[in-house]
């Protein structure tokens, strides 16, 4: 079965390198040499995010965004993908280019004129970090809201060591405004990240969740409430959450009966695409690839007509 939906992909972390040298250049932006073809492990989850700044920084022209979601588009088409929900972190670009709207709107120039061009039908998560201020967090559900018809959920991403309490009342009005929200917990930290985000931040589904299996009563209630968890194996691997990819606790968290997705995370920092993903999955005969597939359709936010057809491209690639 083909990985015809994809559901936990960070843009900024989905350029390619090439694009990124030629952004940083007519920018006037020296590019790190040393990330120069990507990073396939870091030093720590605090290198990460100094490399990912990096990155960022590069971002800065309306055409710079408008530019990597077209070539998005494109990268997604080639690995099989028909439908994509991508994490865009609008606010933070906003705040730093000082216009708030303007990464987000070019983003979504971007994804539409891509996805027109190569076939894929995409929606937007809107993420923000747990170490930054409520404020931008508002800032966020303002911009969700304002492109309601493009933008499908928002959450909190960042170090799990910052609590997502001090963001309730912000995803409450998520929830309200008939938006999704999905965090992401249970990677860099234990379950009791996983628990907040489920009862505080009110999440529908978890990115990573890898570590949902330490605590079995929540394990049980995960499994039971079918929450969907956002699996990124070799993102996990890169940043030391789990030791290689072989002793991922993917198998163990499918046996379990939880509800597992497969993705890319942060897939051109790590060297990895989707088809990698799944034909790594593929290695462990105790993995139903084909399951993950339907488990990322079913999980998703797009409606009910597009889930039906991806469902039907899917079961045809069986």
């Amino acid at each position: 079965m083909a990985p015809v939906a994809h559901l936990h992909v960070h843009l900024e972390s989905a350029v390619r390198w090439s694009t990124l040298g030629e952004i940083a250049a007519a920018n006037g932006i020296v590019f790190p040499a040393h990330l120069r073809g990507g990073r396939h492990r870091f030093a720590s989850f605090a290198d990460f995010f100094d490399q990912n700044h990096l990155v960022r920084e590069c971002l800065r022209r309306p055409a710079d965004f408008h530019r990597v979601a077209v070539e998005f588009c494109a990268d997604q088409v080639a690995q099989g993908v028909g439908y994509v929900e991508v994490s865009f972190t609008a606010a933070a670009h906003g705040e730093r280019l000082g216009d708030l709207g303007m990464p987000l709107a070019a983003v979504l120039d971007g994804l539409a004129e891509g996805g027109e061009r190569h076939g894929l039908d995409w929606k937007v998560i809107l993420d923000t970090s747990r170490r930054r201020s409520v404020e931008r967090a508002w800032r966020t559900l303002d911009l969700a809201r304002k492109h309601a018809d493009h933008v499908v959920a928002v959450g909190l991403a960042g170090d799990e060591d910052h609590p997502a309490a001090p963001f309730a009342a912000v995803f409450a009005e998520a929830r309200e405004a008939g938006l999704h929200v999905v965090h992401h917990a249970g990677e860099a930290a234990g379950p009791a990240s996983i628990r907040e985000a489920l009862d505080v931040g009110l999440a529908e589904r978890i990115g990573h969740g890898i570590r949902v299996l330490d605590d079995p009563d929540l394990t049980a209630e995960v499994r039971e409430r079918g929450i969907p968890l956002e699996v990124c194996p070799a993102s996990n691997v890169a940043l030391g959450f789990a030791p290689s990819l072989d002793a991922h606790p993917l198998p163990r968290l499918c046996a379990a009966g939880l509800t597992v997705t497969l993705n890319t995370d942060i897939p051109e920092m790590v060297h990895t695409t989707l088809r990698d993903e799944y034909a790594h999955a593929a290695r462990w005969s105790d993995v139903d690839v084909d399951a993950l597939a339907r488990a990322a359709v079913t999980a998703s936010f797009a409606d009910d007509a597009t889930k039906a057809r991806l469902s039907a491209v899917a079961d045809g690639g069986a």
